[in-house]
């Protein structure tokens, strides 16, 4: 907010009205972020599935009594030793967008905080604590990436030309809370353990009693990547600028309890990528990836790149705390800790989808900067380009001569800021 009234110069004016906007419900990012989704489904060829990305983070907080904080699991504490941090949690949806100059970006379409209700006391009453419980459950992070999903849905079922949808998540989300109630038309694309328990189809029905929905367990995703029986095949993906091979296995149609019986799936094991950290050093390998797919019919292509875009939501993420400051906004109002961070984040996909729809080149590097291959513009370059436009603006006089005229007022003349200019700065 006090970049956003520095902006348009008024620091010296009363700000009362300016903050009510978030306070008293003023602005839908909800309507923001639909907009947002529509320009990105604008680049998708015809027929092409709208892939989305689905991921849950924390804003640090450390005030004690703004509505929806608290200690929450830091994601970033090693494996052996579990650390809390005081935060929100939020789950954001980002959309896959073609841009012109030929690379792809996930930007955000939705924003959806999940707090936790607040614990009663031990004296509370019974009442008290079944209620509570039965929030708890509501809040569920699980429950609200499934509302998300079913939100969307709806949302291209009203379209004249329904979209696919391709959700890929992690595995937080690889869950029978989604896999059992994913809507129709919508396909999950999830990790999943190296020791997940998955079945074959049946292969005969008995005569008398129950239908079998499950057969003869099948190889758990680490006995498939070690099976020598099973050759690996090469697929060819785009990680980031690079065109790589991926060695894969393939396995299905497989069947999983969290699933249900009446759920196919393809499993699909990911081989170790080899990598040097520098020219000559020794190479060195990552982890194996293990992901199913409820559409058994997938191309291995398809599903292999759909999963390796999943990581730009990361992206989203490391742009909008370091580089925005969202959660930053000192704000303690129930609907102010919930919009605003929901429109910055809105006004940073808008950001994103003015770079995918234009043609744009990244500033005049210094001579001193070695010329490189051409690579996606990044967040911060396209900061810099949007500040380079406000400021190209605002000079409304050229330097390349001298008025002869002589003027009594030598206080120039201070331009006016465009106010949809004025917006992408102050989120910026």
């Amino acid at each position: 907010m006090t970049g956003l009234l520095a902006t348009n110069g008024q620091l010296h004016s009363d700000w009362s009205a300016d903050y009510r906007l978030y306070s008293r419900r003023r602005i839908e990012a909800a309507e923001l972020f639909t907009q947002i989704r529509r320009g990105a489904q604008q680049g998708l060829a015809p027929g092409e599935a709208l892939t989305v990305a689905m991921d849950d983070s924390i804003l640090r907080k450390s005030g004690r009594l703004i509505p929806g904080v608290g200690f929450r699991r830091d994601p970033l504490s090693p494996p052996f030793h579990v650390n809390f941090v005081r935060g929100m949690r939020f789950v954001q949806l980002s959309a896959l967008v073609h841009q012109q100059d030929g690379f792809d970006r996930m930007i955000p379409i939705d924003f959806q905080p999940a707090p936790l209700p607040q614990r009663p006391s031990c004296q509370a009453s019974l009442d008290q604590q079944q209620r509570y419980q039965a929030a708890l459950a509501a809040a569920n992070i699980n429950c609200l990436g499934l509302e998300r999903v079913l939100n969307l849905r709806r949302q291209l079922d009203q379209e004249p030309d329904p979209r696919h949808l391709r959700v890929v998540v992690d595995g937080r989300f690889t869950n029978a809370k989604l896999l059992k109630n994913l809507p129709p038309n919508t396909t999950l694309i999830g990790r999943i353990r190296r020791d997940a328990k998955l079945f074959l189809l049946p292969q005969s029905q008995a005569l008398t009693g129950r239908k079998r929905l499950y057969g003869q367990a099948a190889p758990t995703p680490q006995e498939l990547l070690s099976d020598p029986g099973v050759e690996f095949q090469t697929v060819q993906a785009q990680l980031g600028t690079r065109s790589c091979q991926f060695r894969v296995k393939v396995l299905g149609p497989l069947r999983a309890l969290q699933a249900g019986g009446g759920q196919n799936l393809q499993l699909l094991v990911i081989a170790p990528l080899g990598y040097r950290l520098r020219k000559g050093s020794k190479l060195l390998y990552r982890q194996p990836a293990f992901l199913i797919c409820t559409d058994p019919t997938l191309s291995l292509q398809a599903l292999l790149q759909s999963y390796l875009w999943r990581w730009d939501i990361e992206v989203n993420f490391r742009d909008q705390k370091s580089l925005l400051g969202i959660g930053e906004a000192q704000v303690r109002n129930a609907h102010s800790v919930q919009s605003q961070p929901a429109v910055a984040v809105a006004a940073y996909g808008l950001l994103l989808l003015a770079a995918a729809q234009s043609n744009l080149r990244a500033l005049s590097q210094p001579k001193w900067r070695p010329d490189s291959e051409p690579k996606r513009l990044s967040t911060a370059s396209l900061v810099n380009l949007l500040r380079h436009e406000l400021w190209n603006a605002s000079i409304t006089r050229s330097f390349g001569h001298f008025s002869s005229e002589s003027s009594s007022d030598h206080n120039p003349k201070k331009p006016m800021p465009d106010l949809r200019s004025a917006l992408f700065y102050a989120a910026a």
